[in-house]
């Protein structure tokens, strides 16, 4: 064969191997490594309840955790019986659920329940935030593990056999409990912050206890893994210090002064520098690497500005987020500078799930407002503003990103939004 015909039938068969290669999976709390970016092309930018719904799927109950992916199925966590607007109901009959659907149409594969332990905290005032599902499943692509506070943590596998069932711990907040597990090795990690004031380690295959972490308070966010050099670190932001842990061995490395309240928001990072967001409007700089203290050696910048709940993200050299009052930020991430803070209009209200990013595009889901597409760049510019008219009710949930497709759950309903 001439030698151009070899070349381009090497070409063709390279094109054809790759288009049937799987698209990655969204199979944690954000995303790869917890950052809420994706590789994913052909997002759409608009949507309606009339205009690319691929599909939509009924939720038994509401909840904040997210979906994730596992090839051609969707784990998503829900609450019932409990806890529901506008009457909070009977405790005894709260109910928690774990669905598996297709993610090619939206078809319920399989559903679980699981009956709480109770006293569980009480729907009113504060503890209606969360509600009982908000932790975030995790997959390794053979096993899904599901965190239910108090409840424990439970292991499946992908066709819905329960493997094993482990506690992590039996308090309570009246915020609820809301941190997503996360995979490391061999270790399935756990910040129980609230269930016992620690971070949990537990053999993934078994969920024996590995090793425990203590002095974790006030810490409703998830832990990250930072890639090093010389060493990957578990860092999580705490009531009043950030800190990091070889996640081998849960010893602590290094900390630092952080967020002078509760945590909401999960830390992100670039290359060696974590950056720390949280209540009180609090943003910070911190280089990895340090030992001990190291608040004066490896903190480089601190900000009374910063979302309250939301996790930010990094790109291409800015971070972004949003806080309460309907206000986008920009900030540079070398000084702390803010780049801009703008209002999203009409008004987004309240804003408590994380974004994600995909091709430059920052999507911003509020509670009641819908969902804001706004171009992720240091000018501002809103690129649309999407609602569906006919699902009123609140979303407080990260979306997860599939196929070139957005993955977006409301208390009453999970769509698949894609360009049609």
């Amino acid at each position: 064969m001439p030698r151009p015909r070899i070349a381009l039938f090497t070409a063709l068969s390279l094109i054809a191997l790759y288009s049937q290669l799987p698209a990655a999976d969204w199979s944690q709390f954000r995303g790869a490594n917890g950052l809420g970016i994706s590789n994913d092309t052909g997002l759409p930018i608009e949507w309606s309840s009339t205009k690319n719904i691929v599909w939509k799927t009924a939720m038994p109950g509401p909840g904040a955790s997210s979906p994730i992916t596992v090839g051609n199925r969707v784990f998503i966590t829900c609450y019932s019986g409990y806890g529901l607007e506008p009457a909070s109901g009977d405790p005894q009959n709260l109910v928690r659920h774990l669905l598996c659907v297709d993610r090619r149409n939206g078809t319920v594969i399989w559903q679980k329940q699981f009956a709480p332990k109770l006293p569980e905290h009480k729907y009113e005032g504060e503890g209606s935030y969360h509600g009982y599902a908000a932790s975030t499943p995790v997959s390794d692509g053979q096993r899904l593990y599901v965190f239910f506070g108090k409840s424990g943590v439970y292991c499946f596998n992908l066709d819905g056999t329960q493997l094993w069932q482990a506690s992590v711990g039996e308090g309570t907040n009246g915020w609820g409990s809301g941190c997503s597990p996360l995979l490391h090795k061999n270790l399935l990690i756990v910040n129980a912050s609230v269930e016992s004031s620690s971070l949990v380690a537990l053999d993934k295959l078994t969920g024996n206890q590995v090793w425990q972490a203590k002095g974790i308070g006030a810490a409703w966010n998830t832990p990250v893994l930072v890639p090093g050099k010389a060493r990957t670190e578990l860092v999580v932001s705490i009531a009043d210090h950030v800190v990091s842990c070889d996640p081998d061995s849960g010893e602590e490395l290094w900390r630092a002064e952080g967020v002078h309240r509760y945590v909401c928001p999960s830390i992100v990072f670039h290359e060696d520098v974590v950056y720390v967001v949280g209540g009180g409007h609090t943003s910070l700089a911190v280089r990895t690497g340090g030992r001990g203290d190291v608040s004066g050696s490896h903190t480089f910048w601190r900000l009374n500005k910063g979302p309250n709940v939301s996790s930010p993200i990094y790109y291409e050299g800015h971070l972004y987020w949003t806080r309460d009052g309907s206000i986008a930020g920009c900030q540079n991430p070398t000084t702390g500078e803010m780049v801009y803070e703008e209002r999203l209009e009409p008004g987004s209200g309240t804003i408590w799930s994380s974004p994600v990013l995909a091709e430059g595009r920052l999507y911003y889901v509020s509670q009641s407002k819908g969902t804001f597409v706004v171009a992720a760049q240091p000018k501002f510019q809103l690129l649309a503003h999407n609602t569906i008219a006919d699902d009123s009710s609140r979303a407080n949930a990260s979306p997860a990103v599939s196929h070139g497709q957005l993955l977006l759950r409301t208390d009453s309903n999970l769509y698949c939004i894609g360009a049609k």
